[in-house]
């Protein structure tokens, strides 16, 4: 019960960041990716932060074994860079360059951009189920197509 009122309020004080920051406002997002051109550069200002009190919290973290609540805290994850990181990556920035809107934000915009939020939230969910099937074809025809050169 406690972890997930913990997680209840750590979700609502990140959406309440989003509204005050001005991040489910796409124009706002499109200002900042738009370097060459209308660049409004307040959203420097919610990146730092976010990173600097990020940096204490990790710093914090490597030097516990257990979290705040009592969980274990897993164990830091392999940094590899590899094609599926890279292409996510470039397809995430694309699409959050292209609609200005990120999975948390799309959230918030789902309720309070009308139908355009609700829209890109539908879509991105149905990409998100629909990835892993279609990743499973390609490496299922790859490995077909891998041994049958043989």
């Amino acid at each position: 019960m406690k972890r997930s009122f913990f997680a209840a309020l750590s979700g609502a004080l990140f959406g309440a960041g989003l509204l005050v920051s001005g991040m489910i406002d796409t124009v706002k997002v499109q200002g900042w990716l738009d370097v060459f051109g209308d660049w409004d550069p307040t959203l420097a200002f919610v990146m730092g932060g976010a990173i600097i009190p990020m940096f204490v919290a990790w710093r914090i973290a490597a030097a516990r074994r257990v979290a705040v609540l009592g969980n274990a805290l897993p164990e830091k994850p392999e940094q590899t860079l590899d094609g599926r990181l890279i292409w996510g990556s470039v397809l995430f920035g694309a699409g959050w360059g292209l609609v200005g809107l990120c999975p948390g934000p799309a959230l918030a915009a789902a309720f309070l951009n009308g139908w355009g939020g609700v829209v890109f939230l539908l879509a991105m969910v149905a990409a998100m189920v629909a990835t892993p099937p279609i990743l499973r074809l390609i490496r299922a025809q790859g490995e077909t197509a891998w041994t049958s050169a043989r």
